[in-house]
C-alpha cells in the first residue's frame, strides 16, 4: 500500500529565518511543520555570523595589545588560550540552538523534523519515513561550501568555514583558497591570534565586491599582515609529512606553498539540488541553481516561498530576515501582498580593517552609465581618527549630481559596521545628502569623518 501523506497547513523548510514564518503561522493557529536536519538557529547561529563575531572579537582584543604601545602603554606580552576562546563560542552556540529547538517542539502547533528532507513530488516532501505535504510551502535552507576541483584536494584534509570556527588546536600556519569575506575574516582571526597565514586569491585585489577604492586599500593593508598571493592559480594540492602543499602559479611564475592545514574558502552553493526542487516544478536560476523567485517571494509554483541564501538575492543574516518578515506577510494576507523592499540593503565585513557598505559601488555605476560625483575622506582627518591612530582608513560617498540623493557609500576603518548606520536610514528613506550635512554632529566623535565625506562633495 502507498504510504499515508500527512497534510500540513505550512510546513518551512530550515531552521534559521523561516522561524520567523512557522512561528506566526503557529499564533495564526495553523498546523505547521518545521524541518531541520541539524541544529536550530541556521548558518548564522552555527556556523556563520555569531560564532564567527564571537572568535574575530577575541583577535580584535589582540590587536588591541599589540597596537597598545601607540598610546604610551607598554604590554608585556599575552597568552591565547585556544581552547577557552573556542569553548566559549561552542557553549554559547549549542544552548541557543538547543533553546530555540525546545521552544519549537514545545509548541503545540509545530511538528519538529529532524531530518533532511526532499521533493518527491507535487508539494510532497520525504522526510525520513514520512511523505508530507502543505498547502503553504516555505523553502529556507540556505547553501553550503562550495568545494572547487582542484586537482588532488579530494585526497587531502581539508576545512571549509564550518570547520574553520571550530578547531580544537590553533594551527600554526594556515593555507587559505579563495580571497572573499569568508576567507579575510577568518585569516584576521587566525592571524591576529599567531597563526601563520597565507591566501591564495585569483584576482588582483581582496573582496572584489567592494567598492574598487576599499577593495584596493584593504589588499594593500592585509598584505602587511599576511602573506597574500594575488593573481594565482592552483594547480594541484597534496598531503605531505608536515601538512599540505600547494602547487600554483603566481602571475604565471610557478610557486609551491606549504602550510600545516588547508581552508578552502571559495564562495557557497545552493542546497536547491538537495532538496531535488525540480520534482516539485520549481524553477531554479541558470547561474548558481537558486530557486528562482518573484518580487513577493514566490516560486513558479503557487503556495511555494524562498527565503535566505537559498533565493540568491542577497546572503546577509539581515537580508533573510526581512525576506522572511515580506513572506509570511504575502502568504498569510494573500490580497494585501507586498513587493519586497530591498532598498539600501548595507552589509558589513568583520576582518581588520573593518569594511561596511550600502548602494552602489563606483565600478557599479561606471558599469551603468550612471553620473555621479564623489568624495573620500580620511580618518585621520579627523580629530578622533588621528586620535586612534587610524591612518588606514576612509569613508568614500557617491552621489547623484542633480538630485544630491546618495547613490553609494563604502566606509573601510575602525567601527565601519557602525558608522555606515548614518547612511542607511537616510538612503532607504529617499532622502538627499542634506540629511547628513545639515545634522549636528557630536565632536570629536569617530562620526565626524562621515559627515566631513558628504560635507566635502563639490
Amino acid at each position: 500500500m502507498p504510504k499515508e501523506v500527512r497534510k500540513f497547513d505550512v510546513i518551512v523548510i530550515g531552521g534559521g529565518s523561516g522561524l520567523e514564518i512557522s512561528s506566526q503561522a503557529a499564533e495564526l493557529g495553523l498546523k505547521t511543520a518545521v524541518i531541520e536536519p541539524g541544529p536550530f538557529g541556521g548558518t548564522c547561529l552555527n556556523r556563520g555570523c555569531i560564532p564567527s563575531k564571537m572568535l574575530i572579537h577575541s583577535a580584535d582584543v589582540a590587536e588591541n595589545i599589540d597596537r597598545a604601545h601607540l598610546f604610551g602603554i607598554s604590554s608585556k606580552g599575552y597568552t591565547v588560550d585556544w581552547k577557552r576562546i573556542v569553548s566559549r563560542v561552542t557553549k554559547t552556540v549549542n544552548e541557543d540552538a538547543k533553546g530555540i529547538e525546545a521552544g519549537n517542539r514545545a509548541d503545540r502547533n509545530i511538528t519538529v523534523y529532524k531530518a533532511y528532507a526532499k521533493f518527491i513530488g507535487h508539494k510532497q516532501l520525504q522526510v525520513g519515513n514520512d511523505i508530507i505535504t502543505a498547502d503553504k510551502i516555505f523553502i529556507c535552507a540556505g547553501t553550503r561550501p562550495s568545494i572547487p576541483p582542484i586537482p588532488g584536494l579530494e585526497k587531502v584534509p581539508y576545512l571549509t568555514s564550518d570547520q574553520a570556527l571550530f578547531l580544537s588546536r590553533q594551527p600554526k600556519s594556515l593555507i587559505i583558497i579563495g580571497g572573499g569575506y569568508i576567507s579575510c575574516e577568518l585569516a584576521h582571526f587566525f592571524g591576529a591570534l599567531g597563526t601563520k597565514v597565507t591566501i591564495l586569491q585569483r584576482s588582483d585585489v581582496l573582496l572584489t565586491n567592494e567598492d574598487i577604492d576599499i577593495s584596493k586599500r584593504f589588499t594593500d593593508v592585509f598584505k602587511k599582515k599576511h602573506d597574500v598571493l594575488l593573481n594565482t592559480e592552483i594547480v594541484s594540492v597534496s598531503k605531505t609529512k608536515n601538512g599540505i602543499t600547494i602547487d600554483c602559479k603566481v602571475g604565471g611564475k610557478r610557486k609551491t606553498v606549504s602550510g600545516e592545514q588547508l581552508l578552502v574558502a571559495t564562495g557557497r552553493v545552493s542546497n536547491a539540488d538537495k532538496l531535488d526542487v525540480a520534482k516539485t516544478g520549481i524553477k531554479i536560476t541558470e547561474k548558481g541553481g537558486y530557486v528562482n523567485i518573484n518580487e513577493y517571494l514566490e516560486t513558479n509554483v503557487p503556495g511555494i516561498w524562498a527565503i535566505g541564501d537559498i533565493a540568491g538575492k542577497f546572503f546577509f543574516k539581515h537580508s533573510a530576515n526581512l525576506e522572511a518578515a515580506y513572506a509570511g506577510h504575502n502568504a498569510f494576507n494573500p490580497k494585501q501582498k507586498q513587493e519586497i523592499d530591498y532598498a539600501a540593503m548595507p552589509h558589513a565585513v568583520f576582518t581588520s580593517p573593518q569594511m561596511a557598505g550600502v548602494g552602489a559601488t563606483e565600478q557599479e555605476l561606471q558599469a551603468k552609465g550612471v553620473a555621479y560625483i564623489k568624495s573620500i575622506y580620511k580618518y585621520d582627518d579627523s580629530a578622533m581618527g588621528f586620535t586612534i591612530e587610524e591612518h588606514d582608513g576612509f569613508v568614500k560617498v557617491l552621489v547623484d549630481p542633480k538630485t544630491r540623493k546618495i547613490l553609494g557609500c563604502h566606509i573601510i576603518g575602525a567601527d565601519a559596521s557602525v558608522l555606515i548606520h548614518e547612511v542607511i536610514p537616510i538612503m532607504r528613506a529617499g532622502l538627499g545628502v542634506s540629511a547628513i550635512t545639515q545634522a549636528i554632529h557630536i565632536h570629536p566623535a569617530l562620526s565626524e569623518v562621515v559627515s566631513r565625506a558628504f560635507n566635502s562633495l563639490q
